[in-house]
């Protein structure tokens, strides 16, 4: 007999396992059967399909019937799986809510830990864009300071990210300063990304040789006291954000001494 896969990766996206979804799909096919042709054909031990095949008889989606001395199994209606998911929903509701009625308190706890997380680490696409948020979810207005590729940052951030953090940015008051390649599609930043902007809210923007800045990567100094860190080369996106005053203001001062460095602002 053939495994269907589809059905087994339906079954997963409701909140099977994956052994649930293979044994249930087993069982599907034949219409009902004993364990040991159930074990059988899903290539499982005897004793792991017959706790799977409770686990599935808990959830309501499989019967267990007794046939002479033997169990025998057979899938509920298929109606019985809606019943299952939403029996996950509405498990999952009473759990965040718990959650929800936790948070003051872990928040309370956690303010008191001396040693708590200061370095987030995040990779692939999506997360990178969680790092970007962080950006604009600070208090207050302040300066943010850049050296980035954005060539390659625009080849990674949507273009309606693009316009949501440009938004934010100028609604928080938010002004910046980068240091970039010299290259036409980093030159043209401020006119393909910050259209429409308030002229006082474009980055103030200072390039250096292209063959000095080869890196497909951009540091970020933000809010009060953090720094990003992010890799553009595809196939390895990965970032950081470091809370720390200290290293926060260091880079700031190695910042400044770039800036001072490069020469004439470029007039965008």
């Amino acid at each position: 007999m053939e495994i269907n896969e589809q059905l087994i990766n339906n079954l997963r996206r409701i909140g099977l396992t994956q052994k649930e979804a293979l044994v249930y799909s087993v069982l599907f096919e034949l219409g009902g059967a004993y364990p040991s042709k159930v074990a059988e054909l899903a290539k499982l031990n005897r004793s792991t399909t017959y706790k799977i095949l409770e686990q599935l008889v808990l959830k309501g989606v499989v019967a267990e019937l007794q046939k002479g001395k033997k169990l025998y199994y057979q899938v509920e209606n298929p109606k019985k799986l809606e019943q299952f998911t939403a029996e996950q929903v509405r498990k999952a509701k009473n759990r965040a809510e718990r959650v929800k009625g936790l948070i003051p308190d872990l928040q309370a706890l956690y303010s008191l830990v001396p040693n708590k997380p200061k370095v987030k680490f995040f990779e692939g696409k999506k997360e990178i864009l969680q790092l970007y948020e962080d950006h604009i979810e600070q208090k207050g207005k302040y300066e943010m300071l850049g050296i980035s590729n954005t060539a390659e940052l625009q080849k990674v951030l949507p273009q309606d990210f693009f316009r949501h953090y440009v938004k934010e940015k100028e609604k928080l008051g938010i002004t910046s300063r980068g240091i970039l390649p010299d290259r036409e599609k980093d030159k043209s930043y401020n006119q393909t990304i910050y259209k429409g902007v308030e002229a006082r809210f474009k980055p103030k923007l200072k390039f250096i040789p292209k063959k000095d800045f080869s890196y497909k990567s951009e540091i970020t100094i933000y809010g009060q006291d953090k720094v990003s860190i992010v890799n553009f080369a595809e196939g390895d996106y990965v970032g950081v954000i470091i809370e720390n005053k200290d290293l926060h203001n260091m880079m700031r001062m190695i910042f400044e001494l770039a800036w001072e460095g490069v020469g004439k602002s470029a007039k965008r």
